[in-house]
């Protein structure tokens, strides 16, 4: 070989017409993973074998025509750029290694097809918004989450269940897409012994994904084999949870082994914590438009945060007002009967599941943060009100004002399911609805002149605006009075608003 060829810096094979090799530089023997000499063998012994074998196919025949093309060989993976030259007794082959190229390409490759697939997703979740937006119902908002899902070329199909009542396992509420076999072995699954993944979204809370499905052991059997048949490699379940609970899940599947990226997962947790306020949301609107709501009494047993503390100072706890926070955190008002507010403080703050106190004076109330979940985040989250609670030092009693209809029977199999509470009394009640016009016309009997006329004021002059159209001072000035005096009524008349709006 020439000195030239052989200190090439790419791979330099001379082939006889015959199809061995007659001269090897040594940078092809280090492409080719070679060891020793492989003068005098033939070619389709040296050279590793490819899906197509082109190389081969272009040395075939009794005449070589120049070519060129690039193909990945297996058994030594690499990427090779392989040019076919004639030569008078046979032909020359360069070989030059292309693999870092090539991986640099099919990561830019791959990273694009996310940013589209991510683009898409982007894109569903906000048609789905926009839909669950005008939903006025449950089963509105779960035809949407499949249709929206289902129905996509991203994904093969989408279907959405919810916690079954009478028994463990789900119910299938809406499905869209080509579902083939592998839906009907979903449908056998949860109504069997083991566990699918939608379950599990459901019991965790969590976003559960398989990813390839024929290959994850936390699939039922029976749904690996349907999925491996109809094409189906990837799947995800989003359970649609609001607060610490989630009753309703949304199983998409993919024909893809990498369907779902890290980004696209963080997006579709998202969708389904917003489905599940959307479901929540329907829930109170529900209760707030009925003219009938269930009252239901839950008896609370010992396990309790609250009834340790009222058994620890051996006084009664009447629950004056909550709100539920994030991260399943809801803050409890607590006025005691008969202990003082610091006894009940200290009480509480050597609760573990307690985060915060704090004693409000004035209202002879104590602050409670309250960290995990328990029966009134619960009943908060799945769109009940509570409108009274009372802790015992032998236990309690929780009254809250339940949505009308299925989603009672719903609610109480939950709240008894998963906490030390039972039900005590279970009503229907008729219950006025208030009225715009009525509400201002209550409000206007509570506030005096002057407040009205304050408040209307300062309304008027975007004082409560942000940023302030107009300051505390300006507003005083055009009622001439004093900015202490602005400040003392504002305060009284937005205390009588807020009291009017929440309390019954």
């Amino acid at each position: 070989m020439d000195d030239r060829l052989q200190a090439a810096p790419f791979g330099v094979l001379a082939v006889s017409s015959d199809g061995a090799l007659t001269e090897c530089n040594d940078v092809a023997r280090e492409l080719l993973d070679v060891d020793s000499d492989p003068t005098g063998i033939a070619v389709a012994e040296v050279v590793p074998h490819s899906v197509e074998d082109s190389l081969l196919s272009a040395l075939e025949g009794s005449s070589v025509s120049e070519t060129s093309f690039e193909e990945y060989y297996p058994p030594i993976e690499r990427w090779l750029d392989v040019s076919v030259v004639p030569a008078e007794t046979g032909a020359t082959v360069y070989l030059r290694d292309v693999t870092a190229r090539r991986r640099a390409e099919k990561t830019v490759a791959e990273l694009r097809a996310e940013r589209r697939r991510t683009a898409i997703v982007d894109e569903t979740r906000s048609a789905v918004l926009r839909e669950l937006v005008a939903s006025s119902s449950r089963a509105e908002i779960e035809e949407t989450l499949a249709r929206e899902l289902g129905e996509r070329d991203l994904w093969t199909f989408a279907w959405v269940g919810e916690r079954r009542l009478d028994v463990d396992g789900l119910a299938v509420r809406s499905v869209a897409g080509r579902t083939g076999e592998t839906f009907e072995a979903i449908r056998e699954a949860i109504d069997g012994p083991a566990t699918t993944p939608e379950e599990r979204a459901i019991e965790q809370a969590s976003v559960q994904v398989a990813q390839p499905i024929a290959e994850d052991s936390a699939v039922p059997e029976r749904v690996r084999l349907a999925a491996f048949g109809d094409g189906v490699q990837s799947m995800l379940a989003i359970p649609l949870s609001y607060g610490s609970t989630a009753d309703g899940v949304v199983g998409v599947y993919a024909g893809r082994t990498d369907a779902f990226s890290e980004r696209e997962r963080a997006s579709f947790e998202t969708l389904g914590e917003v489905a599940g306020f959307a479901v929540t949301a329907a829930r109170n609107r529900n209760l707030l438009l009925s003219d009938t709501v269930t009252e239901v009494t839950f008896g609370v047993g010992p396990d309790s945060p609250l009834r340790d503390v009222a058994a620890t100072l051996e006084t009664t706890l009447a629950l004056g007002g909550l709100v539920p926070h994030e991260n399943d955190a809801i803050l409890c008002y607590l006025t005691p009967e008969e202990a003082g507010l610091d006894a009940v403080a200290d009480a509480a703050a050597d609760s573990p599941e307690v985060v915060h106190v704090r004693k409000i004076d004035e209202s002879g109330a104590v602050e409670v943060e309250i960290r995990g979940s328990t029966p009134l985040l619960a009943v908060s989250s799945l769109g009940g009100t509570v409108r009274r609670a009372t802790y015992e030092p032998d236990g309690g009693q929780l009254v809250v004002d339940l949505p009308p209809e299925s989603d009672v029977r719903r609610i109480v199999s939950t709240v008894t399911s998963e906490f030390d509470v039972d039900v005590r009394a279970k009503h229907d009640r008729e219950r006025s609805v208030t009225t715009a016009r009525e509400f201002r016309d209550e409000l206007a009997d509570r506030l005096t002149d002057r407040q009205e006329t304050v408040l209307h004021t300062a309304y008027l002059a975007d004082y409560f605006e942000s940023p302030r159209g107009s300051s505390a001072e300006e507003v005083a000035a055009s009622l001439d009075i004093t900015g202490s005096t602005l400040l003392y009524h504002l305060r009284a008349g937005q205390r009588k608003l807020l009291e009017t709006f929440f309390r019954e």
